[in-house]
């Protein structure tokens, strides 16, 4: 063994502290300060305390955003996940003239639909159908926009799908309808579950559509109403930010341990022989 070979070994276990570092500091943070007598930006041991979460609770917008959020995520989740289904089934087994290009242009207004560019023209739209301040209308923008990712995430797993399987379906006579939703679908399930947890997780921070869309405080979302959370001064509250901070990452957390312990997060298509 080189001298050589154990700096460079030193180097990359340090290098691995430093990042393992960079992200474990926020979550120490995130996991002390909501019970922190005098809570702080810096990590440090706290004094414990209950008085935090009660100030919380007792904030009259708190729990009503994170309400308003699981509202808006699962409307958009259902909507995406639904249309993405049916869209991808009928792309991979529909042969129509330009279907790549088709699907390369829908992944590129994915990035359009919902960009800074687009927030005016969406405004306007929503101004003129009057549903400015609803939350339906609200999440069905949002679905909008993560739907031609969807669809192009979601086909790929559609694709290995043996077409022998619906074809053994349909000598049974099952109907286009049930050959969907009980062959396709059941072996295409860890497609499904990407597109949930990747559209609800975008859902849930997503920040800049509720706040055009949604001009009434009691029906913003959590990601709006974290930015408001000041003292009479103007400053961060630290005594409700970190406590709402917590409560606010639980749903993605439940659900990322929730899909992981029923995948693992090993996604793929097709059927193993």
């Amino acid at each position: 063994m080189t001298p050589g070979f154990v700096v460079r070994r030193i180097g990359f276990y340090v290098l691995v502290a430093v990042v393992l570092a960079f992200f474990a500091v926020p979550m120490l943070w995130l996991a002390s300060a909501p019970f922190d007598a005098r809570p702080g930006l810096g990590l440090r041991w706290p004094d414990w305390t209950w008085s935090n979460v009660t100030a919380t609770f007792q904030h009259p917008f708190a729990l009503t955003s994170l309400l308003n959020s699981l509202v808006l995520c699962g409307i958009a989740t259902v909507v995406t996940t639904a249309f993405a289904a049916l869209a991808a089934y009928s792309l991979s087994r529909v042969r129509i003239p330009g279907r790549d290009l088709l699907l390369y242009l829908l992944l590129l207004l994915s990035s359009v639909v919902t960009g800074t560019a687009a927030m005016v023209p969406i405004f306007v739209l929503m101004l003129q159908l009057g549903l400015i301040n609803s939350q339906f209308g609200t999440a069905l923008v949002i679905a909008s926009g993560m739907l031609p990712a969807a669809i192009f995430i979601l086909k790929d797993f559609v694709d290995a799908v043996p077409r022998s399987y619906e074809e053994s379906a349909r000598v049974f006579g099952a109907s286009p309808a049930q050959v969907l939703g009980h062959v396709v679908l059941p072996i295409a399930r860890p497609g499904i579950a990407t597109i949930l947890v990747w559209s609800f997780v975008n859902a849930w921070g997503n920040f800049l559509l509720p706040f055009l869309l949604l001009r009434d405080v009691g029906k913003q979302p959590a990601a709006v109403l974290l930015r408001t959370l000041n003292d009479e001064g103007g400053s961060a509250n630290l005594t409700v930010i970190p406590v709402f901070s917590l409560l606010y990452s639980i749903p993605v957390v439940a659900l990322y341990l929730l899909v992981s312990k029923r995948y693992g997060f090993r996604f793929h298509g097709g059927i193993k022989s």
